[in-house]
């Protein structure tokens, strides 16, 4: 199948495995090491969406979790998991994926009216209709109307069948973020003799040198990485994280980390490891010394 807006050469796709995936009912095929948002790209894609208020065209915009646009419906059925942005799920043979808040298609979106009555319906402009006539009655129909508007996505109406762990570590030093400067910093960490816990939200540590010509101690930032990478996955006293967010601190260094363990493969009924959980939430007290500058002064 022809990507027609793919580069020949360059990024850190694997263009000898290609992976078929659907986006909103047509079948594309990307590279192992593309996302879905550089998959659609590369197919040509570039309306992803609907602005929510008034179901404006929306393309892709940022690289990462900053993208504001890129939402999409991700799976079927009970698997069905809404507002996953497609610039950080990561491409898997099989993948479906569907836009959001559009009707009846993303090409043609009924919702548009609302462009074109945009004078008309301002911003704040529900604070002063749905209010005549000022019955429960007709207040509850409004309601309905607004129910259904609100929201992106949908979530699954299913049960779901896959299954969630947790799991409490303890470290001295935790790194949030595997580029240079974190992976630098968890080896000195190391090297001084702490137990270390590094996360990082991608697949793949590195972070803004992973496929990129930088250079790092006088040498390829490439062959930095792979060194440095080594010798921390060869330290007992070091845990190495990918595809794992931190999401939240706590009183008592308590910090929140969410790991994705099979988003990124095969659906569970069809991959061999169909026991994998989906997503592995992990509560990581943190006991290294926190400066004062972290927490407010009293007046």
């Amino acid at each position: 199948m022809m990507q027609r807006c793919r580069l020949p050469i360059g990024g850190i796709v694997d263009r000898s495995r290609s992976l078929p995936f659907a986006f909103d009912g047509v079948g594309y095929e990307g590279y192992a090491g593309d996302t879905l948002a550089s998959a659609l790209l590369a197919n040509g894609v570039h309306l992803v969406g609907r602005s929510f208020k008034y179901h404006r065209p929306r393309g892709i915009l940022c690289a990462g979790v900053d993208e504001p646009n890129a939402l999409i419906q991700l799976g079927r059925g009970a698997r069905s998991e809404p507002n996953v942005r497609a610039t950080t799920q990561e491409l898997y043979a099989g993948l479906v994926a569907s836009s959001q808040n559009r009707w009846p298609s993303l090409a043609f979106d009924i919702g548009a009216i609302n462009d074109v009555a945009s004078r008309l319906i301002p911003a704040g402009f529900y604070y002063k209709t749905f209010m005549w006539p000022p019955t429960p009655k007709w207040w509850l129909r409004y309601e309905q109307l607004i129910r259904h508007a609100a929201g992106m996505g949908r979530a699954a109406s299913l049960p779901d069948p896959d299954t969630y762990e947790h799991q409490y570590a303890h470290c001295d030093v935790l790194v949030i973020g595997a580029g240079p400067a974190g992976l630098a910093a968890a080896r000195s960490a190391a090297f001084a003799g702490a137990r270390v816990l590094v996360c990082d939200e991608n697949p793949s540590l590195g972070g803004s040198v992973v496929g990129a010509s930088a250079t790092i101690d006088d040498g390829p930032a490439a062959t930095w990485l792979e060194a440095t990478t080594r010798e921390l996955a060869a330290n007992p006293d070091v845990t190495l994280l990918p595809r794992t967010t931190a999401f939240g601190y706590y009183d008592g260094n308590l910090v929140g980390l969410i790991e994705r363990v099979a988003d990124h493969f095969l659906p569970a009924s069809d991959a061999a490891a169909a026991s994998a959980s989906k997503r592995c939430p992990r509560a990581v007290p943190v006991r290294a010394p926190v400066p004062r500058s972290a927490f407010p002064r009293r007046a």
